[in-house]
C-alpha cells in the first residue's frame, strides 16, 4: 500500500510562485510514474504533469513553461514548482502514484486571486 501526502498549497496573487511538494510511503516499485492533478470547482480532475521513475516527463499544454515537476527516487517526493501563476489554476491538487493501479492523496487547495 502507498500513501501520499501533499503539501505547499497556499493562496498566491496573480504572477506569483508556489512550489507543491507531496511524500509516498510504502513500498515503491517500479517501472512507475509519479504527478500532479488538479481539480477545480465544478470541473472534473484533468492531468497536470507526471514523471517517471526514468524521469520522462509530460504537462498539460496549459502549464508547459510555467511548471515543472521533478522526483527524487531515492527520498520517494515529486515536486511541481508553478511560475507566473494564473487565476485558472486555482484548484485541488492531487499527488499521483501509478503502478498498476492509481494511489492518490488528500489534496492541497491552490488559491490564485488578487
Amino acid at each position: 500500500q502507498v500513501q501520499l501526502v501533499e503539501s505547499g498549497g497556499g493562496l498566491v496573487q496573480p504572477g506569483g510562485s508556489l512550489r507543491l511538494s507531496c511524500a509516498a510511503s510504502g513500498s515503491i516499485f517500479s517501472p512507475n510514474a509519479m504527478g500532479w492533478y488538479r481539480q477545480a470547482p465544478g470541473k472534473q480532475r484533468e492531468l497536470v504533469a507526471t514523471i517517471t521513475n526514468g524521469y520522462r516527463t509530460n504537462y498539460a499544454d496549459s502549464v508547459k513553461g510555467r511548471f515543472t515537476i521533478s522526483r527524487d527516487n531515492a527520498k520517494k517526493t515529486v515536486d511541481l514548482q508553478m511560475n507566473s501563476l494564473k487565476p485558472e489554476d486555482t484548484a485541488v491538487y492531487y499527488c499521483n502514484y501509478f503502478y498498476n493501479m492509481h494511489y492518490w492523496g488528500k489534496g492541497t487547495l491552490v488559491t490564485v486571486s488578487s
